[in-house]
């Protein structure tokens, strides 16, 4: 499994270099810079402090995003996918507010929670959540109920069947979110690193993009896809170990 992965990643990376090498020479280096431009100014870049600091703010924001969604919406959506009165209670409140963008509520989050980290971690927070919070409370609402008539009947209690039975039901969907949730976070990381912020690769990216300097842009491109990339293959691993039972 992990040889086919590789080879498949490594298939999609040279695929994509060709690809790049091909467009750089169909519109020029001067608009696309080639791969050896791209990957020598790289070198260039992570042989500097400047550049981990860009890294370093990016990364932490986007973990801190993903840490607070998940301890506030993974509770809330296994309690209301087990209770159906509470989930009648609040599903008004989920559908409102679900599918209103939370991009657009970003100039009032700025002004409440101010330019700095905070805001652009909340205005993540956000985002993940809804994603989180439907998704887990969409798996706990599945579990038969024979299985909870099963589990009081051999003397369970409430805490039991969360931790033996909603808890494992619902956890390969909520790595399924988390892993759509990364790609959605990395994007609005982008979004909010490009305004009033001197540190993140998306002020990186806009910044070498100002000063058409297309090489070192292109090397934050990249930087912040490996770390979607890494953190969505992490993502999957943890859901290898912890859901065994999938792959029986």
């Amino acid at each position: 499994m992990k040889r086919r992965a590789i080879a498949v990643y490594s298939a999609t990376i040279i695929l994509i270099y060709f690809a790049w090498y091909a467009l750089s020479l169909m519109l020029g280096s001067n608009i696309l810079p080639d791969p050896f431009r791209v990957f020598a100014r790289g070198f260039e870049e992570i042989a500097t402090t400047a550049f981990w600091v860009h890294v370093e703010a990016s990364l932490l924001r986007l973990l801190a995003g993903l840490f607070f969604a998940f301890i506030l919406a993974v509770p809330a959506g296994l309690i209301l996918g087990s209770n159906q009165r509470l989930d009648r209670l609040f599903a008004p409140l989920i559908y409102l507010g679900y599918p209103i963008p939370k991009v657009v509520l970003m100039p009032v989050i700025f002004v409440i929670f101010g330019l700095g980290d905070l805001g652009k971690i909340v205005l993540l927070t956000m985002i993940i959540f809804f994603q989180l919070l439907i998704t887990t409370r969409d798996s706990a609402r599945k579990i038969d109920r024979e299985i909870t008539y099963s589990l009081r009947s051999l003397g369970g209690s409430k805490l039991d069947f969360f931790f033996h039975v909603v808890w494992p039901v619902s956890l390969p969907g909520i790595f399924t979110s988390l892993r759509i949730g990364v790609g959605t976070a990395v994007a609005v990381l982008f979004l909010v690193e490009s305004i009033a912020t001197s540190e993140g690769l998306g002020f990186y990216i806009i910044d070498s993009w100002g000063r058409a300097e297309y090489a070192t842009m292109f090397v934050g491109i990249i930087a912040l896809s490996i770390i979607g990339i890494v953190m969505y293959e992490i993502f999957e691993l943890l859901e290898r170990k912890f859901c065994k039972w999938k792959s029986l």
